[in-house]
């Protein structure tokens, strides 16, 4: 087994190439990886010493860097995204040229290469805003609403038809919100136990009650790990924890377990086009043997732990392109913020 893991030096694709190396022990991992701001070296640096592990630094979207990478390889798995929504919204050009181009890039290169599974990481995003009591099921129409979501589910269809048209043995995960240790401090859990930490103020969209399906990130890894050695090719599985809070009850919990001052919460003018609703049906992942293990409130107490113990990990990754980022996201939105 040999396993490419593009974007695999970020959050989910760091832990996802841990939890492969512990869990198929005659496996070798190569990550791809471009290192764009999300990108970390540090999220990989206690695997450098694995014979089993190697880093390649290359962008998805260069044909020969997607083939040179793959050579060899049974397995492909496609962490590699522009994720963030807020930053869609700022600047969507780079949202297409990944998420679509480079994911037909690496579905080139997998034909060529003869890859016996590629495994595309996508999310409940592209299913859209959902009425409440409603959970999205995998063959339900795609509905997106942001440059983000419309970017990944433009992935997901290329990847189905390289299905359909070459034959090529692929599959698709569809994860829920996902947190935990060494998430890039942009999304709504770790910007708000950072800035808890630093005493900033915790910017919260709207009423604060839109709703998410909270998935820790090692469930999240061993639910892609099952669809990897047990999906059915050309299918599609949601990862969906079950546990839908409003963000800001989420962001309550996080004052609380910081021990932060609950007058750092501010209300902000939402952002265009916000969902305010995600869920998801799991029957088909469970159907593999996958569950959740980790409850939310364990979970989330891990993480504000881990953010605690680990500054130098996160306070570089503030500055700089991250300080721009935020001022132009919020500067104006916290001079119109209330309690």
């Amino acid at each position: 087994m040999r396993i490419l893991v593009a974007g695999g030096a970020g959050f989910i694709g760091s832990h996802f190439t841990r939890l492969a190396l512990r869990t198929w022990p005659a496996a070798e991992v190569i990550v791809l990886d471009t290192l764009t701001y999300a990108g970390n070296l540090a999220n990989l640096e206690d695997l450098r010493s694995d014979a089993r592990f190697s880093f390649v630094r290359g962008d998805i979207c260069e044909p020969d860097t997607a083939a040179t990478s793959m050579a060899g390889c049974s397995h492909v798995v496609n962490f590699a995204a522009e994720t963030h929504v807020d930053r869609s919204i700022l600047e969507s050009g780079s949202f297409v040229r990944t998420d679509v181009e480079g994911t037909r890039v690496l579905l080139e290169a997998a034909r060529q290469a003869g890859v016996t599974r590629y495994l595309q990481v996508s999310t409940d995003e592209v299913y859209g805003d959902l009425p409440a009591g409603r959970r999205a099921a995998e063959d339900d129409p795609l509905q997106p609403r942001s440059p983000y979501s419309a970017s990944k589910a433009g992935g997901d269809l290329m990847t189905l038809a390289y299905h359909a048209t070459f034959g090529l043995p692929v599959l698709i995960t569809r994860g829920s919100n996902t947190y935990g240790p060494n998430q890039f401090p942009e999304k709504l859990i770790p910007l708000c136990i950072t800035n808890a930490l630093e005493g900033r103020p915790l910017p919260v969209y709207g009423d604060g009650s839109q709703q998410r399906d909270w998935l820790f990130v090692d469930d999240h890894c061993r639910g892609i790990a099952a669809v990897l050695e047990g999906g059915e090719p050309g299918t599609i599985y949601n990862l969906g924890a079950g546990v839908e809070r409003p963000n800001l009850e989420v962001v309550r919990r996080i004052v609380a377990l910081t021990g932060s001052d609950p007058s750092l919460i501010r209300h902000v003018p939402d952002r265009p086009g916000h969902d305010r609703r995600y869920a998801l049906q799991t029957d088909r992942i469970q159907s593999l043997g996958w569950a959740p293990q980790v409850p939310f409130e364990e979970g989330l107490a891990a993480t504000v732990e881990w953010y605690r113990a680990h500054p130098e990990w996160w306070q570089p990754l503030k500055r700089g392109e991250f300080e721009h980022y935020y001022r132009r996201q919020y500067a104006s939105r916290l001079e119109e913020s209330t309690p």
